[in-house]
């Protein structure tokens, strides 16, 4: 029997991604513990819901008294644990396997109260140190990895571009339309681009669709701000609709570990994009043949130089990355992998 443990339910990002659209994509028998099977577990939302932590924890708890033959942890177990239990459950299983897609390593407790009292990075350094094998999302967090685990396999995050609508218009729309797609915690990276979008609103018009959040935080920006909310429906369908995305970063270490996530759905739905040459970014960009943007100056003038291109030059790009997307970045494409590197049995194809 195969055992799952994700820190979030199929709403949150991370986990969908990187374990439960797997899932959907194997035959095994599963016993699978989402914690409080919410898309977050901010501190607000666990103490709005103290039954449904308490029971998370004691199943947690069962789980590794069990001794599972196979165990997959994606991230953490528990938000209130400092390693223990993480490494409870990995040295019970008989073959364990860490799933990491973000720098977790980097987090030693800097801000808010809750992250002093459970830091990630012990978590992780547990986690990854102990189980028989780590799955990293990208080649920064593989030689994190390699660094305290001898069995580490690369596999990247990946997106099911059958899902998206491809785009199939590159005419621009009227006012040209930017675009991004992210949670409400990763809103602040627009904040890099703010002069550039005011800018780019005055030359040429244009505005900028956000999928994520309908709250307002961007202060002065949001006057230029269409804001849709977030669905699985939403994020497949709405991306075409984008003329250009955009994909800013800040470059820090926690940023390097990122897994171009954006990039790819954008890639998806083959969509033109400017992003930053953060980590796994930079070599994604090479490969999709969009402009990398490190300053002001460049991501103004590329942006400017997408939406003065052709119409024939933004679908050759689009339909570029779309194809990356389908060869490099796929589920189909890294099913067999997955299956081995997690030991799951009887893997098919998507339907």
């Amino acid at each position: 029997m195969h055992h799952v443990v994700t820190p979030y339910g199929r709403a949150g990002p991370s986990s969908r991604v990187r374990v439960h659209s797997w899932l959907e994509r194997v035959r095994a028998p599963v016993v699978s513990s989402s914690y409080v099977s919410h898309r977050n577990s901010s501190p607000g939302y666990l103490v709005r819901h103290p039954r449904a932590v308490l029971a998370a924890e004691r199943r947690l708890r069962r789980m590794a008294f069990s001794r599972p033959s196979r165990l997959l942890l994606h991230r953490e177990a528990s938000p209130l644990s400092r390693g223990g239990l993480e490494r409870r459950l990995i040295e019970s299983a008989e073959f364990s396997v860490f799933d990491l897609d973000d720098a977790l390593h980097e987090d030693w407790g800097e801000g808010a109260l809750h992250r002093k009292l459970a830091p990630k990075g012990p978590k992780a350094y547990l986690a990854a140190s102990r189980a028989s094998r780590v799955i990293a999302g990208n080649p920064t967090l593989a030689e994190w990895a390699s660094s305290v685990n001898d069995d580490v396999v690369l596999i990247p995050s990946c997106v099911d571009p059958g899902a998206y609508t491809a785009k199939s218009d590159y005419a621009l729309n009227d006012p040209p339309r930017l675009g991004w797609i992210g949670s409400p915690d990763n809103e602040v990276y627009l904040g890099l681009l703010a002069d550039v979008l005011v800018e780019l609103n005055r030359k040429t018009g244009a505005r900028l669709t956000l999928i994520g959040t309908t709250r307002r935080s961007l202060g002065e920006l949001e006057h230029l701000i269409d804001r849709v909310p977030w669905s699985e429906k939403t994020q497949h369908a709405s991306l075409a609709t984008f003329d250009v995305g955009l994909a800013p970063l800040p470059d820090d270490p926690y940023t390097r570990g990122k897994c171009g996530y954006r990039l790819l759905q954008l890639g998806a739905a083959g969509v033109p994009v400017v992003g930053s040459p953060v980590g796994v970014n930079r070599s994604i960009l090479a490969q999709f043949g969009m402009a990398a943007a490190e300053d002001s100056t460049e991501w103004l003038d590329g942006v400017v130089e997408l939406l003065d291109s052709s119409r024939e030059r933004r679908s050759e790009l689009g339909r570029r990355a779309r194809s990356v997307t389908w060869s490099d970045y796929s589920y189909d494409a890294w099913l067999e992998r997955w299956r081995e590197a997690t030991g799951f049995e009887r893997a098919r194809q998507a339907t």
